[in-house]
């Protein structure tokens, strides 16, 4: 039997049951590529490892994704790589693949902490941070999520408020925010508060007196990743710490469909290698004299799977096709997350069943791929308020209060 953490390229080929390789340029193609080679020869023989013991060596990590120039990758400018929405798809695939945490890690410092500030920031700010964190060399997350404010981001208690008048004031910010990826290890957290004139963001560096963090421990889901509180105790913060672009609630928002993007596209790839992998151990279990794949029903949940998983490349690259061409609509992101993501759940949980009691231990990836995608399900949108964007976009009726 062949040893399950070596990548399975003759399952991946037989995977590709509508040529979709094919349509990929000479450019798409070497990206994915590299950053399949990486993967494999870099993050897969680790991955069952860091899984176990709960942790990442992210700031390794984050240098090696810097040289490998896939942070922030589909940004212009600031030593940013300026590929096209959909090469940096066929990033995000190829790195889930091994694990979401560590797509997790490549998309919120680039869809989220990186594009923040590209989009919302002053040219000051975008020098001082988008370069190093291109390469690496500076990690920042993400923080709008709190502990009583979830899904309804306007309901956030995190404030700030001036200290004396006039634009040049400092600000005092206030509260906490929960379930942050790469927060403990930031050296910058772009945060976001309700002020007088509306939600704005602050870029706050780590070691600014009052601005604590602590992770998030015993968790199940996304072991491979790091998850964190972030506190902030009248945090005292210069007005050139506030994003000068950011104005209400759609900047944060803008942030989040921008992510979701690359979500889409990533848990194609958990989805493929929970069907690789199935797909190669049953051809090489042997039960009844034969190889399990022989068998009526172990054919029957392949080909349901393999029809699932190509369904979602279609919606993928679908939607990377109108974000190359900037006429993608956030209600079509929302479509490919609770489309995606639901799939690759049902994909995960199945592949796992046909490896039979050797599925539920972490030398097989499908149980590991469904565990994480339980958080994704959740987590820059829940499945249930992209079910009510849709609904929404059916109907024209809000249902959301």
């Amino acid at each position: 039997m062949s040893t399950p953490t070596q990548a399975n390229f003759d399952a991946l080929g037989r995977l590709d049951l509508l040529g979709l390789d094919q349509t990929l340029d000479s450019d798409d193609r070497l990206i994915r590529d590299t950053i399949r080679q990486f993967a494999t020869e870099q993050l897969r023989p680790h991955i069952a490892e860091w899984f176990e013991a709960g942790t990442l060596p992210a700031r390794e990590l984050a240098l090696e994704f810097g040289k490998l120039g896939v942070l922030g990758m589909h940004l212009e400018g600031y030593d940013c790589a300026g590929a096209k929405p959909s090469q940096y798809a066929l990033a995000c695939t190829e790195i889930e693949a091994v694990d979401s945490g560590l797509r997790s890690l490549v998309s919120v410092q680039g869809s989220l902490a990186m594009y923040a500030i590209h989009a919302y920031g002053s040219e000051e700010q975008k020098q001082q941070w988008l370069p190093r964190m291109a390469r690496g060399e500076a990690i920042g997350c993400f923080g709008l999520t709190e502990p009583d404010a979830g899904s309804d981001p306007g309901s956030m208690r995190t404030y700030a408020r001036r200290d004396g008048s006039g634009e040049h004031a400092d600000w005092i910010l206030h509260g906490s925010k929960m379930w942050i990826t790469n927060g403990s290890i930031s050296d910058v957290a772009v945060v976001w508060a309700r002020t007088d004139d509306g939600v704005r963001g602050f870029l706050v560096e780590q070691g600014t007196p009052g601005f604590t963090s602590s992770d998030v421990h015993h968790k199940i889901s996304l072991r491979a990743s790091i998850t964190s509180e972030l506190s902030f105790d009248e945090v005292r913060l210069p007005a050139s710490a506030q994003l000068p672009e950011a104005r209400g609630l759609k900047a944060p928002l803008g942030c989040l469909t921008e992510a979701r993007f690359g979500i889409v596209s990533g848990v194609v790839g958990a989805a493929r290698d929970a069907l690789a992998s199935a797909l190669d151990y049953a051809d090489t279990r042997i039960q009844f004299g034969k190889p399990i794949s022989s068998f009526q029903l172990t054919q029957r949940k392949l080909a349901e799977l393999a029809v699932t998983v190509q369904n979602m490349q279609l919606v993928a690259r679908r939607l990377a096709e109108l974000k190359d061409a900037h006429e993608i609509q956030p209600h079509q992101i929302s479509y490919g997350k609770f489309s995606n993501v639901r799939s690759a759940l049902e994909v995960c949980r199945e592949a796992r069943s046909i490896l039979g009691g050797s599925g539920i231990t972490t030398e097989y990836s499908p149980l590991r791929h469904a565990v994480n995608l339980e958080t994704v399900y959740t987590y820059e949108g829940t499945h249930e308020v992209h079910t009510l964007v849709l609904g929404q976009q059916l109907t024209g009726i809000s249902a959301y209060r």
